[in-house]
């Protein structure tokens, strides 16, 4: 009993020791993150798509204005070239799968393209944002927001052209 005593005490002392003498500091590191469109009901934001040129592909957002659309296969060959196309409502953004139990929690969204592409929110005519190759704009629980494009194929060729739209959001209001 007395040695079952003994090693306790040594276990509990040198416990003591260690954690009396570890030196612990806080450490706080910055990591970026890309997140693909999932169809999960714990994200952030929805997209859905609205025009027939828009569908989800393996969980993203494609735009495809081409004979190989899956929603018109083999018509249209695409855009004509030294033209202008305005889109409205290719896709909407939803605030609908945040938990708010009954509460309003807004949701600042950010829309990023590149050229030729250019992004506008609500309609073309009166845009709560945009258009521009950046916009953001506040989508609210249960009011979803359309987002718009403009294609500008002034002075390119013939061909496919493949671009990005990145996508984010944050919780609360933009400013």
């Amino acid at each position: 009993m007395n040695k079952l005593f003994g090693i306790a005490l040594f276990l509990a002392g040198l416990m003591l020791a260690v954690g009396a003498g570890a030196n612990f500091r806080y450490f706080e590191a910055n990591r970026d993150m890309s997140v693909a469109i999932v169809s999960d009901d714990s994200e952030l934001i929805d997209l859905t798509p609205v025009q027939p040129y828009v569908y989800l592909n393996n969980g993203k957002l494609t735009v495809e204005i081409s004979s190989n659309n899956p929603s018109y296969p083999g018509y249209g060959e695409g855009l004509s070239t030294d033209s202008i196309y305005v889109f409205e409502e290719m896709f909407n953004v939803s605030n609908e799968l945040w938990e708010n139990a009954q509460q309003d929690y807004p949701i600042c969204v950010t829309v990023k393209a590149e050229s030729p592409v250019k992004v506008f929110a609500g309609t073309y005519n009166s845009p709560i944002a945009g258009p521009d190759y950046q916009i953001s704009f506040t989508v609210y629980h249960g009011q979803p927001v359309s987002v718009g494009m403009i294609f500008n194929n002034t002075g390119l060729s013939s061909g496919e052209h493949q671009f990005q739209i990145d996508v984010s959001a944050v919780a609360g209001e933009c400013h």
